[in-house]
């Protein structure tokens, strides 16, 4: 009844041994090493996890590992990651060769998005995960929509500010590049020339450091903006927020909220609320997918943080 699950992120991939109650057992983290070799990287942490699990005494049924970029979970292979330099990586086959496991493999944020619609019973909602980049879930009714491509919710890639700073995509002024916990981290070294601040720190120092002001200002401005175009297009419920710069609160919320009611017109702007998961949403997803793979019950409210 136990599962595994694995959270690819830009920086660092996390690991996860999940028993049935949706409860994690162990963990563990290594870097990504997306500038030498983050397929290795991968696939390695996951041996690691399952033998980990084996010596805790308990014995694995699936594994689920989640990518940002384009992915196909129907053929389990990440087409294109930009953050990890992974092209038509095929994830679900490697890793299953490796573990001799059931293989779920998915995207991040539509990850997260099934984590959230477990464990609150949400139907229809909008989440945004702010890591290294930005995607977003486009849950309709419980489902996670994938889009013709497999790359519905790249939302981080929205040019909220055309002809701005580069992305690593290619364009320039996309959302992630302002508004994303790296992007921050990137800018303030670049306006600083700091590279010792993060995304956290940045959020603290904000009402003191003018440097941290600016690209504070400049990341909620963004992301408030690209909500009411995405509100405008998709009319969710509420709006979820997760990720790393979520942990900062009012101060983070209060202005992304001001940004959004001020670009809507004539129209109430959906709630904006805080993920219930925050950064663990996409591992605790990835738990769900691993265990609908090995046929196991996923419960409503399974995984959710005890007094929900």
């Amino acid at each position: 009844m136990t599962v595994l699950a694995v959270d690819v992120g830009g920086t660092t991939i996390k690991g996860a041994v999940v028993g049935p109650d949706g409860r994690i057992r162990h963990s563990l983290t290594a870097p990504s090493q997306a500038d030498e070799d983050p397929v290795k990287a991968v696939r390695t942490l996951c041996v690691q996890l399952r033998d980990d699990a084996v010596r805790l005494g308990a014995v694995p049924a699936a594994i689920g590992v989640v990518t940002p970029g384009l992915v196909d979970e129907d053929a389990g292979v990440v087409r294109y990651a930009a953050n990890l330099n992974f092209r038509d990586v095929p994830l679900r086959a490697l890793i299953g060769d490796d573990l001799g496991l059931p293989v779920a493999v998915g995207h991040d944020a539509r990850a997260a998005g099934i984590a959230e619609a477990v464990a609150q019973g949400l139907d229809d909602f909008l989440l945004l995960p702010l890591g290294t980049g930005i995607a977003a879930a486009i849950v309709v009714r419980g489902v996670p929509l994938p889009g013709a491509t497999r790359a519905a919710g790249e939302v981080g890639h929205i040019p909220v500010y055309p002809g701005g700073e580069p992305c690593s995509c290619g364009q320039k002024g996309c959302l992630e590049v302002y508004a994303s916990a790296g992007g921050l981290t990137r800018r303030y070294a670049r306006l600083s020339g700091r590279s010792d601040v993060d995304s956290r720190e940045i959020a603290t120092v904000a009402g003191t450091d003018p440097v941290a002001r600016r690209v504070w200002d400049d990341a909620t401005l963004a992301l408030g903006t690209a909500l009411a175009t995405l509100t405008l297009t998709l009319d969710p419920a509420r709006i979820v927020l997760g990720g790393g710069l979520a942990d900062a609160g009012d101060l983070f919320f209060d202005p992304v909220r001001a940004a959004l009611r001020d670009a809507l017109a004539w129209r109430e702007p959906p709630p904006v609320v805080r993920s219930v998961f925050g950064a663990r949403a996409a591992l605790l997803g990835a738990a769900v997918m691993a265990r609908r793979e090995a046929g196991l019950p996923v419960a409503d409210g399974w995984g959710a943080p005890t007094g929900r």
